[in-house]
């Protein structure tokens, strides 16, 4: 693992990351998920697609790359987008899985890999519906910390500033920014996913005019099990 420290809008950020094939001149670029880290998307990725560099990122208060700020997706990109910057090598492409679809997405690159990405507004349950409300209405009374009592397990571990950003983050409708997209997108989903629907990878699929679209029987995980027919589509699909 290396560490390598920008500074991005007068704030400083130790990015932790690895590089895969590091003789090679192509470099694709992995984004893991919310909650997620780089390990995954290494655990996944790293003995396939040989003839390219890989570059795994913890993204800020992620694994490795400890934050204490609170962030947008348009932050994490900015973010990103310096650090890349900052190592001065040749990206083809960018996969980013779930919320790292989404930095991926503002990123810009020639070959856009989205993994179950979020950034298509769901229907929420009633019952998360109802807490909200409740959350909001709470916090409207100035009693914010009992708001504390309708978050899930998951968020409860999460710090103050993470929370703040798990909110920036969560409900952004990413729509127009897959529809202005103009380069060449590759998706591919889980077709059990519960997190991120095959309904939202069909929608990402009709928003982005030049993309594929390939499903799997398995959750939001998927490519845990189907990395090597993920990463030959990959090579038949980079332009």
């Amino acid at each position: 693992m290396a560490l390598k420290s920008i500074i991005v809008d007068n704030k400083e950020f130790d990015i932790a990351y690895d590089i895969v094939n590091v003789n090679n001149d192509k470099t694709i670029v992995f984004l893991h998920g919310w909650g997620s880290n780089k390990e995954i998307m290494k655990q996944a990725f790293s003995s396939y697609l040989k003839d390219y560099k890989h570059i795994y990122i913890d993204m800020p208060g992620f694994g490795k790359s400890a934050t204490s700020y609170s962030l947008t997706t348009k932050a994490y990109a900015n973010i990103i987008d310096t650090f890349l910057k900052n190592l001065n090598i040749n990206i083809v492409a960018i996969a980013g899985h779930s919320f790292g679809g989404k930095v991926a997405t503002l990123l810009n690159p020639d070959n856009l890999i989205l993994l179950s990405t979020a950034g298509i507004l769901e229907d929420k349950p009633l019952d998360v519906k109802l807490k909200i409300k409740a959350s909001k209405f709470f916090n409207s009374l100035g009693l914010g910390k009992i708001t504390k009592a309708f978050r899930s397990k998951d968020v409860n571990k999460m710090s103050e500033n993470m929370y703040q950003t798990f909110k920036n983050v969560v409900n952004e409708d990413f729509t127009d920014n897959f529809n202005s997209y103009e380069k060449n997108g590759m998706i591919f989903w889980g077709e059990d996913d519960k997190a991120t629907s095959l309904e939202s990878g069909k929608k990402i699929h009709s928003l982005i005019k030049n993309s594929s679209f390939d499903s799997y029987k398995a959750d939001h995980y998927f490519f845990l099990k189907f990395a090597s027919d993920i990463c030959q589509k990959i090579e038949n699909g980079i332009r």
